[in-house]
């Protein structure tokens, strides 16, 4: 994806310090703020049994506000910090739960071998292998199904985190999440681990995230997610006999899930001004006595017309429980500027007989097995 550009603020770090510790002020440091704004329309075939048009934001990319500095410490040491807001244009609330500053907020110590860090952090999923996921480069609302494998770029609170340098294109880490569960260490935890390799035209990652008892944003409402009326042996909605009307079971009390474990590989090969992409997610979910497994497969493409017209493409092929699922998304993108572009993408979704269709986990399920949306955004940088 494209990379966002920066405006640098020197000095906020180094006055800080002086006014805190006024006899320690000869370290180099800086802040950088920095940001991304998206907003646009969506038509959506069937949200719930009707058309519908909404307004939309943070789907090419997640609306977001950050901060990041760097003190240099000596001796190869540096001290760094992330703290990055995500929110909704449409109404200025934040997302994440209404977390402050729920995309990352941590800090931590660099030197010669890589970060060590301290918060809430991406996870190695995020940080190695999501950006494989093609068809969420032509349209974001085309992410994996519901999300379970993780490839959406998401995050493990309460952690501990090392990510490895660059060494000759071979990059890895992992991390632990602490549950702060008094009287269980496991219950609420995470762990994370993942590596990357980088050279010349080809490139790939692979990676491992699993979570103990999913809570917060991360916990399971299935029929929203997926559009499955059953889910590890149990219902998921209520349906009223009279009129067929379908009343989500989980929409205000999460489906409790014991474990879910997401193993995630993708590679990409660069020919000229075309770039192929793939990966393949395996993701383990237990509950209630009963284990399930769900398997992705994608592949696509972007082309580069032209420095400022890109096209990308991408199909996706979903199993879990006996359903099956085929997607397929286009998006095209055009660069006003360094900073700025304009966007229309599309997706259309086909599941088995009985499964209400959902893209993306962005809409109400659709009434029948198919869905489509229709989109036209901006996005700008700084």
């Amino acid at each position: 994806m494209k990379k966002r550009n920066a405006v640098s603020l020197s000095g906020l770090a180094l006055a800080a310090s002086a006014i805190c510790a006024p006899t320690v002020v000869h370290a180099q440091s800086s802040v950088t703020l920095y940001g991304i704004l998206d907003a646009g329309i969506t038509y959506v075939n069937n949200a719930g049994g009707a058309h519908q048009f909404k307004f939309d934001d943070g789907v090419s990319y997640g609306n977001r506000i950050g901060f990041k500095g760097v003190e240099d410490l000596g001796g190869g040491l540096q001290a760094v910090f992330v703290l990055e807001s995500g929110f909704h244009l449409s109404n200025g609330q934040l997302g994440f739960g209404g977390a402050e500053f729920g995309r990352q907020a941590y800090v931590g110590i660099k030197n010669g071998w890589g970060t060590f860090s301290f918060g809430n952090q991406l996870d190695t999923t995020e940080e190695f292998v999501y950006l494989y996921n093609i068809s969420a480069w032509a349209s974001g609302y085309a992410i994996h199904q519901g999300d379970f494998d993780r490839m959406n770029g998401d995050r493990l609170p309460n952690s501990v985190k090392f990510l490895s340098n660059d060494f000759a294109g071979f990059t890895f880490g992992g991390m632990y999440s602490f549950g702060n569960t008094a009287g269980d260490f496991h219950q609420k935890s995470a762990w994370s681990v993942g590596a990357h390799y980088d050279h010349g035209p080809f490139n790939m990652g692979v990676a491992y995230t699993q979570l103990n008892n999913p809570f917060g944003i991360y916990a399971f409402d299935p029929y929203a997610m997926i559009g499955t009326r059953t889910f590890l042996g149990k219902p998921t909605v209520s349906v009223d006999p009279a009129t067929g009307a379908v009343t989500d079971l989980y929409s205000s009390s999460a489906f409790p899930v014991d474990k879910q474990g997401a193993f995630a590989v993708g590679a990409a090969y660069t020919i000229g001004d075309l770039m192929l992409s793939g990966d393949f997610t395996y993701t383990t979910i237990k509950g209630f006595g009963q284990t399930s497994h769900m398997q992705v497969y994608e592949a696509g493409a972007s082309y580069n017309f032209t420095p400022a017209l890109s096209l990308y493409g991408g199909y996706q092929h979903t199993s879990f429980e006996g359903n099956h699922w085929n997607q397929g998304s286009l998006g095209l993108h055009y660069l006003l500027s360094k900073r700025t572009d304009v966007y229309v993408s599309g997706d259309y979704l086909r599941a088995s007989n009985g499964v209400n269709a959902v893209i993306g986990y962005s809409f109400a399920p659709s009434t029948s097995n198919t869905q489509s949306d229709v989109r036209i955004g901006m996005r700008h940088s700084f």
